[in-house]
């Protein structure tokens, strides 16, 4: 007879909590000097952290882990309303800026800084998850059920293309696509998607120089180490000075300067010359273990609501890692997706350990067997 838990899952909780602490201790090192030569402060980048990101996220975490995360599905065409015109917002004169970045991507109030884009991940999730838990079986009729919600769910990664921001563009498509998945769609609806989303990726591609630019320093880096392929060379050579063992915590070279984005996009290429290569195989073991564990909570979900956001989550989660690590290792190119709960962001860490929130209130009410 199947039983309701009233306990948190444990596990999965104190493995999260590990890879906090200890992407708050790599993230110190790795950014330390690019901190004190653009700010005069070894530890800028890791106060930002700490008071934009964990802070704002622990609370964020506990109200949501002690909320029914039923609420959620009553509450989620808001969310995603909220999540729209936030993303709008970023388009607005003197409320939405670039921050130097090329990517009208942030909303600025009174010298502070938010990503809407990194709320609208988990915006899409519940939104998505609330409209798939209700229609059921009907997703998989093509006009009544797989492009509505299709439609709905792409709203988001048009606004952000329109940044534009393609990192988190390819994060969002492959989260729509894997609820798409979780929720039962046709194998034929989704093959088409998937096509779909190729096609308009090369679109986007060979619309704007600069992204065929880092396609080709993806491709073949040694073309131009000095400029568009510098980034990968530069990553590649911080993993293998590693060597197996590291260099030791805090003696990585390749952040003095060398590496782009140390603080972010490039974090794991500074914990692998730093920690080894058996300390990051196990860190991505770690990962692995992690999103297995997820996994294992959603599927454990008394109600199909629950067992889409939990899903939703811990592919957001994996499509994160994957992408900003094969990044790293020369497999994918680099987009600028920042590695969960590891690289420097507040607003990204913040909704993270919110979504964390949710899945620890929905092991709270798994299923036993």
């Amino acid at each position: 007879m199947a039983t309701t838990n009233k306990k948190a899952d444990h596990t999965l909780l104190l493995c999260f909590c590990g890879l906090l602490l200890f992407g708050l201790i790599i993230l110190a090192s790795a950014s330390a000097p690019f901190a004190y030569t653009k700010f005069g402060d070894n530890y800028f980048f890791i106060k930002r952290q700490l008071l934009f990101g964990v802070l704002p996220g622990m609370m964020l975490f506990f109200i949501l882990a002690k909320t029914d995360y039923r609420v959620l599905q009553k509450t989620s065409l808001a969310i995603f309303g909220a999540v729209i015109v936030s993303l709008i917002l970023v388009f607005v004169p003197g409320i939405g800026s670039n921050l130097n970045t090329g990517a009208n991507s942030w909303l600025v109030f009174a010298g502070n800084s938010i990503q809407p884009a990194e709320f609208a991940k988990i915006g899409v999730i519940i939104f998505l998850a609330a409209v798939l838990a209700k229609k059921g079986d009907g997703i998989r009729s093509l006009k009544e059920g797989f492009l509505p919600v299709l439609a709905i769910g792409l709203i988001p990664v048009v606004l952000i293309i329109l940044q534009p921001d393609i990192g988190t563009v390819s994060i969002l498509f492959v989260i729509v696509f894997g609820m798409l998945f979780i929720g039962k769609a046709k194998g034929t609806h989704l093959a088409g998607l998937a096509v779909a989303g190729i096609i308009a990726l090369l679109i986007l591609v060979v619309v704007a120089p600069y992204r065929a630019n880092r396609l080709i320093a993806f491709l073949q880096p040694e073309l131009d180490p000095s400029g568009i392929g510098y980034h990968i060379d530069q990553a590649e050579l911080a993993i293998g000075s590693g060597g197996i063992l590291g260099l030791g915590l805090g003696h990585s070279i390749q952040k003095f300067q060398y590496l782009p984005e140390v603080h972010a996009d490039s974090i794991f290429a500074v914990l692998a010359e730093e920690m080894g290569f058996i300390f990051a195989i196990a860190f991505i073991i770690l990962l692995l273990f992690i999103y297995y564990r997820g996994l294992f909570v959603a599927k454990h979900a008394p109600d199909e609501f629950g067992r889409l956001v939990g899903g939703g989550i811990i592919i957001w989660f994996a499509a994160q890692s994957f992408v900003n690590i094969g990044a790293m290792v020369g497999i994918m190119p680099v987009t600028g997706v920042p590695l969960p709960f590891v690289s420097h962001g507040g607003t990204s860490l913040m909704i993270a350990m919110g979504a964390v929130g949710i899945l620890i209130n929905i092991s709270k009410q798994r299923i036993n067997a």
